[in-house]
């Protein structure tokens, strides 16, 4: 019997190791395999490397012998104008010159006949005398001295070669990773937050860009171009992956850092929408903007479903702003009451647009900044207890945190009820009011 019992124990014993033996072959081909993702990041890598220093630099210099070819066409251009223009001034004074030579040779002949004639030909030996007053014979035209007229030469700062040389040498760089990474990426209703960080201590980020672009395209799009360390894409496609990459700008530089290594993500939820048809707000193609109109009606503009659950972060951005009225409201609620114009009213948590913060219908006595143009407002709640035996009267409660600017109301709001999910709305008396949510 108890060898039988010993036996069990072995062959368990050598089940297990079996087992074990799977799972640390398991782990060590999962190690194997982030291996070789990483050997091919980099020779990848070092391959795209390679094509764009050698393509940067074959443009480059096809762009510098255009250059200098220009410039020499330039500088030959500019000696032929001098040329031709210092060159007429002689032109003309050599026919000049040559003229009066022609005249004299004439003359030298007609006074030599004259001569010949002697006496007897009076006559000739008058006109000769004439003319040749007439010529003026002590009239020379002025030649211009060697240092009058000018003398081309080229100057050329040898200077030049060796600046370049400088600026050469220090063209470029080769860095082993993106001084930017993408940090995280969190789903949102109809989009995902990216939120990113720095990697290099040294290099001092001026603004940053975001690109992204479906996986089945790979054609990225610029996205966001800012200062902040975090954005949220918008009109994403419920579980479609996207692929997202963050590149930065160096204080003081023109061009933009490498890429980060692409990140991909999606979302699971749908996105936020405004029910249709409600007289006072029209809307945005996608349901998701709301423009107060100048409708006479102020009623309660309800989302489409209750889609504010736990966890979530709602957000509402105001895209314009009409006049104020502290009756305006921004906020959720457990249920649409459509005899309602404000969520400032039981079972319903908002913002008015002057900073006020209604629970329930109260005014609490902290106040946040009054809303405008390109101001967003943020709702996030978790579940502080379930309770037990709501009969008993025990309570449902939320822990809110609205934020606006650089503050925040952070509450416990307290319902006869269990509630999953909650509406969301907005009121406004007055036109103009246009505000995005997600």
């Amino acid at each position: 019997m108890m060898e039988i019992e010993v036996q069990t124990d072995l062959l368990q014993e050598a089940k297990e190791s079996i087992e074990a033996a799977k799972s640390y072959k398991d782990e060590l081909e999962q190690r194997l395999q982030g291996l070789n993702q990483a050997r091919k990041q980099i020779t990848e890598s070092a391959v795209q490397t390679r094509d764009v220093l050698k393509n940067h630099f074959n443009d480059l210099k096809a762009r510098l012998t255009k250059l200098l070819d220009e410039r020499l066409v330039m500088l030959l251009q500019e000696v032929d104008k001098i040329e031709q223009e210092s060159i007429k001034p002689l032109d003309d004074c050599q026919k000049l010159i040559e003229h009066g030579v022609n005249t004299a040779e004439e003359l030298l002949r007609e006074g030599e006949v004259a001569v010949c004639c002697g006496t007897a030909q009076e006559e000739k030996l008058g006109n000769f005398t004439k003319k040749a007053l007439q010529i003026q014979l002590d009239s020379l035209p002025e030649v211009p001295s060697l240092v009058e007229v000018p003398c081309l030469s080229a100057q050329l700062d040898e200077s030049l070669l060796s600046f370049v040389k400088d600026r050469i040498f220090s063209h470029g760089a080769i860095a082993s990773r993106p001084p930017v990474q993408i940090d995280e990426l969190t789903e949102r209703p109809g989009g995902i937050l990216v939120r990113w960080c720095k990697v290099d201590d040294d290099f001092v980020a001026q603004e940053y860009r975001l690109q992204f672009c479906k996986n089945s395209t790979c054609q990225f799009d610029d996205v966001y171009i800012g200062p902040d360390t975090e954005f949220v894409v918008l009109h994403i496609d419920p579980n479609v992956d996207y692929m997202f990459r963050v590149c930065a700008r160096g204080e003081g530089r023109m061009e933009w850092s490498p890429w980060s290594i692409p990140q991909s993500g999606y979302t699971t939820l749908t996105a936020h929408e405004w029910i249709t048809g409600c007289e006072g707000f029209s809307l945005s193609s996608r349901r998701d903007m709301a423009l107060r109109n100048d409708s006479p009606s102020s009623g309660v503009l309800y989302s489409k479903e209750p889609t504010y659950t736990s966890g979530q972060t709602l957000t509402f951005r105001m895209e314009a702003t009409g006049l104020p009225d502290k009756r305006d409201s921004i906020g959720v609620c457990v249920e649409p009451q459509n005899e309602c114009d404000s969520l400032q009213r039981d079972k319903a948590v908002c913002i008015s647009s002057n900073g006020a913060v209604f629970v329930n219908g109260k005014e609490m006595t902290n106040q946040l900044p009054c809303v405008s143009t390109g101001s967003s407002v943020t709702f996030d709640m978790e579940v502080v207890n379930l309770g037990s035996g709501f009969s008993d009267g025990a309570s449902f409660k939320l822990r809110m945190i609205i934020s606006s600017g650089n503050r925040e109301v952070v509450f416990d709001w307290l319902l006869d009820q269990p509630c999953e999910a909650l509406y969301f709305g907005c009121s406004f008396v007055y036109p103009g009011w246009k505000v995005l949510v997600f």
